[in-house]
Parts: C-alpha cells; structure tokens; sequence
C-alpha cells in the first residue's frame, strides 16, 4: 500500500457508526486526492508547477466556436449548450493537467472511500466554499446536483452515472455516495469532476427547461454579457473563493473570456485574420501549413504555436450506422475499409501532417499493438466464440489497416475489396454492387462542415469504383446535431476523445445499452456482449495495469468489428494567437493549459495599436 494513502483525519471519525458500516474501519482512508490506479505527484505542492503564481491577472482571450447557442445548462442536454459555461461551477475536485486518473481538492477538502473495494464515497466540503452571490456550498447543492443529473439530464450523463446508486446529506458539509456495485474504482473520479449547481438557485425553475437565464455557480466567472446566439463574455469574479488553492495559484488570469459564434470555421478564420477573436485552434493540415502567411504573421503579431501532448489522440473516423442496411453486415463494412486511402490523402492533401490511426487509443500505452499479450489473451479467450468469425480472426491477428501505394489510383486495395464483396455474396450488374435481394447498394452520407467535401470525395469516389451509389448530404449545424442525436444517417464523420483513464464513458461509446439511446454517443449502433463484457473489465479494473491489458483488449474488439474507420490524426495541438499572451515555463503534459496563461500587458498595446491601423 503507498504511503500516500495511509493517513485518515480526526474529523472522519465524528460521522460515526451510522455513516460508515461496522468492520471497515481499517480499510477507509481519507485523502485530500482521488488517485485512480496510480499515486500523485503533487498531493504536498501549494502550487502546480505548470503555474506561475507571480502571472499578473488583466486582459482578455477570446476564441471561436462553431455553430451557435441558446442554453447556459449544459448539464440538461437540451438544446446547444454555450462553451465556457463552465467557467462558472466549481467541482468538487480539480484534474491533475499531468496526471491521469487524479484530482485535487477544489469544493472538497478530502474525500473518504475504500481503495479495493469502493462501494461507495464520502466527500468533506469546504467550508470556505461560496457561491457567487456569498452563499454557503452545502451539502444539500451536491445531493440537489447529483439528484437531477440522475433524473433530468440526458441519457448519455444518466448512463454515465448510472452505478449511483444514491446521494445522501451527512451534514453540512459531508455527502455520501453510495453505489449499485460493490467496487467501483472509477466513480469517485467521475464524480469529483461534475458541477456543482445551488439547490436554492433552482427553487424556482425548471432544470428541464431550455434557458439562457444565469445560473448560479461558484466558480471564477461570472456571465458578462450575452449576445443571443452569436458571443458570450465571462468576466472573472473578484471575489472567487477558490482563488488561494493550490490548484489555482497562477490560475485563471484574464479579466475577460469571451466566445464568438461562427456559421463555419472558414468565416471564423477569416474573424481571426481581422483581430474579431485572440486565440485560434487549426484542425486543418492544408491551413495550417499553407494560410498562415497573412500581414500579421509577418509583422509578428500572430505566433504559431505546436503543443505535443502525451494524451490519446481523438479517433477521427467514418462512422457506419449498423442499425441500418447495408451496415449490419460486418463484411460489407470490411470491405470498405479499403477503400480509404490515408497514404495518398496525407501526401496529396495534408502535406505529411498526419498519422494514420491504428487504433482507438492511439499515442498512449493504452493502444494494443502487435499480436495479443497473454493477458489479453487470458480475457478475450472466453468471449471469442460469441464473435463473428471475421471479427474473431481480427481480434487475434497483429492489426494493420489496408496500406496503399500513394499513387491516387489504390487499385490492389480496391481489387481486394471487390474480391471480399464477392465473396460475402455480393454481385455486380452494370458496374452497380447489388445485395442479396438483387437491390442495389446506396449510402447517404451525412456531413455539415464546408470543408469537409474535400477531404471526403477521395473516399467517396474509392466507394463508387466500387459499385456503390453515393449521395453527400450537407446539412447546417442545428439539423446535424438532431439528426446524429436520433441517428438518422447511414454514415457520417465523428472526431471521439479518449482518456488515458477510461472508464464509464466508454460504455456510452460503445455499449449496447447506448446504441438506441438518443443523445447517447454510440453511434455506431453497437451492440456486442463482448464488448460489453469488455467495458465491464475496463470499468472493474482494479489496478493500473488491468486496466492497460482490459482496454488494449477493447481496442482490439473496436477494430475488428469494423465499426469504424479510423482515418488520420496527430498527437499535438495547433494554436495560433495574437502576440500577447505568456505561458509558464513548464508545461503541463496533457493539456494545453491555457488556464495558466497570462496577458503581457505590453504586448497587448502593441496588437492593440497594430489592429487600429488596418
């Protein structure tokens, strides 16, 4: 056992036999971290050392989002949540930008539970703690959180805490989180990261309700302004009690953060070029690597930033629907895979930006390469007779996605899909792939971003060599988001983020429970007792390396059923910014950690004057 963990506080003992089941007292321990499969680094530090507690605090950022916005409760799951939002609610503990699986007191001091057999979590407030208007955080505002996440929220944050199994009020400052399960090691993280929202804030409103009315919270900032639809402005609150932690030393510098809505990323660039917005992130290689020539750049007034982070790299991929034919045959979806090219597209196109994805959990040691490890073997043996055999044989083998020879013209890879096509029963009349049934094979596939045509018609144009009648649709940003949150598509893009610590969300991405949920993330359509013995592993691991071995396994599942096909991404983030801002000088690894940054005052005057001149 780490030393780490032995120390349990005078006050836990004042709760008493009524609050902590007779014969446990050995196995409880109190800590001020939650430290999931791993122990902290800076449970004794006053400061982060990705902070600089001498920042100055002044100016402001501001950034783009896509779309627009019309509800501040992001926690509902109705309508477009605004970005920032949560800006204004603390949680009750605060992530590590270092460390995976840890937190640090931020509304909680302390937290008690049972390493190695976490049926439930009591968390010990801060009596400091205050919401903006000066009220007391209680109790009472974390069961009143937790109560409407669980019953009024939706169905993706349900399922997410669907293992809570009740919130109970100890005292003032106490809350006890008991669970369905009997071990859950991951909840008490998952639960230190929600926001907290005032019971007295809600009397008289309905959570359930579309709103841009403020709402009460406890954090920073404070809403500045709102301007419908089109920006939102914070501005950081004088008075934040948590300003003094040591997770918040040197943190949360700028006086002002604001959001400005765009249609497209191609107009917000343009908002960028022109000073309508501070700080700029690039997804696009072509971008990136080709329009940053721009009169400011030149004059050293806007600076590129490249930030390598040691996380795994989100799965950008095509989506196929496997509630809906053609996709609910796995050799029809193999045979697809072929007709992605990365080996062109990336010269062609993104100029060697990028990496083709090998897996779910790609840049992390949580990838699977190479044959299975014997304890991945151990696990996935049980659960290999319930696989499709072309499944099954993907599991086993040492996976790499079809290469082509970055001609343009991928003629062995296409050849090949025909070859599977035939195969699985397909047949060809006049160059058009017909099913079983005689009819012929079409795709609608759904997308809303401008650009995205470019970058797909390669893909699409493999598709149709195939004999496959392809139909593009371009719908806006509000009709994509329903249609994906009722499934209404045949294939799509999805970007998915993955933690270097999964655990209960992974059920949400891949869970049968999910796949018919609307809202849910699942989609896919995933339904697969394997896998969801899998996730279940993941979920229960009850160290750090069962959890490696448990999603190395997982991955091998995704991979092999076709699901998706992972395309290309890159393991650091693009920024670009005014010349204004400053950073500490060590980084943090898994984040960029623009929290921490600072306006330089000077700086600011000289992009100030610059902008009036143009």
């Amino acid at each position: 056992m780490n030393s780490l963990f032995v120390k349990v506080y005078p006050y836990v003992l004042a709760l008493g036999t009524a609050a902590l089941p007779q014969g446990v007292w050995a196995a409880l321990q109190t800590t001020p971290f939650i430290a999931v499969h791993s122990a902290p680094k800076y449970a004794s530090l006053a400061i982060m050392p990705y902070a600089n507690i001498k920042a100055p605090k002044g100016g402001y950022l501001s950034t783009a989002s896509n779309g627009t916005f019309d509800n501040l409760n992001s926690m509902n799951g109705k309508g477009s949540s605004v970005d920032g939002v949560n800006y204004l609610f603390d949680s009750l503990m605060s992530s590590s930008l270092d460390e995976p699986g840890v937190m640090y007191p931020l509304l909680a001091t302390s937290v008690t539970f049972d390493p190695h057999k976490t049926a439930y979590v009591i968390f010990h407030l801060n009596p400091k703690a205050k919401f903006s208007d000066g009220s007391a955080v209680t109790a009472d505002d974390v069961k009143y959180s937790f109560d409407a996440y669980q019953t009024k929220s939706n169905p993706g944050l349900q399922m997410y805490l669907a293992d809570l199994a009740k919130t109970e009020v100890l005292s003032k400052y106490q809350v006890k989180m008991s669970f369905k399960s009997d071990n859950n090691a991951e909840m008490p993280l998952i639960l230190s990261q929600m926001p907290i929202y005032s019971k007295k804030d809600w009397t008289k409103k309905d959570f359930t309700r579309v709103t841009l009315q403020p709402i009460l919270g406890s954090g920073p900032y404070l809403i500045d302004r709102i301007d419908a639809g089109r920006s939102i402005s914070y501005k950081r609150n004088p008075n934040y009690w948590g300003k003094d932690l040591p997770v918040n030393k040197g943190r949360y510098n700028f006086d002002r953060l604001k959001y400005v809505y765009y249609r497209s990323l191609d107009i917000a660039f343009e908002g960028f070029k022109s000073g309508q917005y501070t700080l700029h992130e690039e997804y696009t290689a072509r971008k990136w690597v080709t329009e940053y020539n721009f009169p400011a750049v030149k004059a050293g007034m806007v600076v590129k930033y490249r930030f390598k982070h040691s996380n795994p790299i989100a799965t950008q991929s095509f989506v196929f629907n496997t509630r809906r034919n053609p996709f609910q045959d796995i050799r029809l979806r193999q045979a697809l895979t072929y007709a992605y090219d990365f080996e062109w597209q990336n010269k062609a196109l993104f100029y060697g930006q990028y990496t083709r994805l090998q897996s779910y959990f790609a840049n992390s040691e949580l990838e699977a390469k190479g044959m299975p490890s014997a304890g991945e073997r151990a696990i996935l043996n049980p659960l290999l007779a319930k696989l499709d055999p072309v499944q099954r044989a993907g599991v086993l083998k040492n996976w790499q996605y079809p290469v082509s020879d970055g001609s343009g013209f991928n003629r062995n890879n296409l050849l090949q899909a025909r070859q599977l096509l035939i195969q699985a029963g397909y047949k060809y009349k006049n160059g058009q792939l017909m099913d079983h049934k005689g009819q012929p094979i079409q795709i609608e596939f759904l997308i809303h971003q401008d650009g995205l045509q470019r970058t797909l018609m390669p893909f699409v144009r493999n598709m149709k060599r195939l004999g496959i009648l392809v139909n593009v649709r371009q719908v806006d940003v509000p009709q994509y988001i329903e249609r994906m949150r009722s499934k209404d598509f045949d294939m799509t893009t999805s970007v998915m983020p993955q933690s270097l610590s999964p655990g209960n969300e992974q059920a949400q991405f891949w869970g049968s429970a999910s796949a018919d949920q609307d809202g849910n993330y699942n989609y896919a359509g995933i339904k697969n007792p394997a896998i969801d013995a899998m996730i279940e592993q993941v979920i229960r691991a009850p160290d750090r390396q069962a959890l490696v071995t448990s999603t190395r396994a997982l991955d091998r599942l995704l991979r092999a059923g076709y699901y998706q096909i992972p395309t290309y991404g890159k393991g650091e983030n693009w920024l670009a910014y005014w010349n204004m801002y400053k950073q500490p000088a060590v980084k943090p690894k898994l984040s960029t950690g623009i929290d921490y940054w600072w306006s330089d005052a000077a700086q600011a005057n000289k992009v100030a004057n610059y902008l009036r001149k143009q």
